[in-house]
């Protein structure tokens, strides 16, 4: 059974259609690539997966896991396994990173019938995720994403993947403004994320990070509809012609 199912999707943001009829299927422990010119789509749809406000869904319909997706909250979402990571990750003064992932963890735990993690375990989980991805205790202990570089910022979300082990990754072009060792990094975090039941959607613009991370498909998205599907070989062929046809295409 396909884990997550896109089915016709349409949405507007501020009375502007934005997704004309995207339909797109991922399977577990398959990795998907999006690539496409500014203004195609892609962080629409990792929005509307989401269930961030401001996103009107018009048409279609989104399957999760069997569940019908845009019937849930955001949290609900968040508590059956999609994750998000943000281009721009948000930072929340006066919030101990430790004590965002903890009741991130617990709050999942809840909603799964399980008993909270305990403060010793608990720490004993992060120590070990954080030090794969060269996470040092005194970023820890920082307010989440204040004061962070680019590359920490992405690093932290890496953690909170590793710590929270969701069912579908959508990765909203994490590669924005990394360096070439964040980059490698932060591919290698989400690589050993790889599993038979777990799905990895990546929304990138540029090829460099699907060196790091191979897709198993690749999707052209433009104009609010994927335009055209095929294997990682597509990614170097849209970095050598860029998305001229489709954009005319489209049109």
């Amino acid at each position: 059974m396909s884990l997550l199912e896109v089915r016709n999707l349409r949405a507007d943001v501020d009375g502007k259609e934005i997704l004309k009829g995207l339909d797109l299927t991922i399977n577990a422990g398959e990795v998907h690539a999006i690539m496409g010119p500014n203004g195609s789509g892609k962080s629409t749809l990792s929005y509307v997966l989401a269930g961030r406000d401001g996103y009107e869904v018009t048409g279609g319909e989104v399957l999760f896991d069997g569940k019908d997706l845009l019937e849930q909250a955001a949290d609900e979402r968040a508590n059956d396994g999609l994750f998000l990571a943000f281009q721009y990750p948000v930072e929340l003064p006066g919030v101990a990173g430790m004590t965002f992932l903890r009741e991130a963890v617990n709050s999942k735990r809840r909603h799964n019938g399980e008993d909270e993690i305990d403060a010793m375990g608990f720490l004993k989980l992060v120590r070990a995720k954080a030090k794969t991805l060269g996470i040092s205790d005194e970023m820890l202990k920082r307010a989440v994403n204040v004061g962070f570089s680019g590359g920490e910022k992405k690093r932290n979300e890496a953690l909170q993947m590793a710590v929270l082990e969701p069912r579908m990754m959508v990765l909203d072009e994490t590669d924005s403004g990394l360096d070439i060792d964040a980059l490698k990094v932060v591919a290698e975090g989400v690589n050993a994320m790889r599993s038979p039941d777990r799905g990895i959607l990546i929304i990138t613009h540029y090829q460099r990070l699907l060196d790091y991370i191979v897709p198993d498909k690749v999707h052209v998205l433009a104009d609010g509809q994927i335009q055209r599907s095929g294997g990682k070989e597509l990614a170097v062929e849209l970095e050598k012609k860029g998305y001229a046809e489709y954009i005319g295409a489209a049109a």
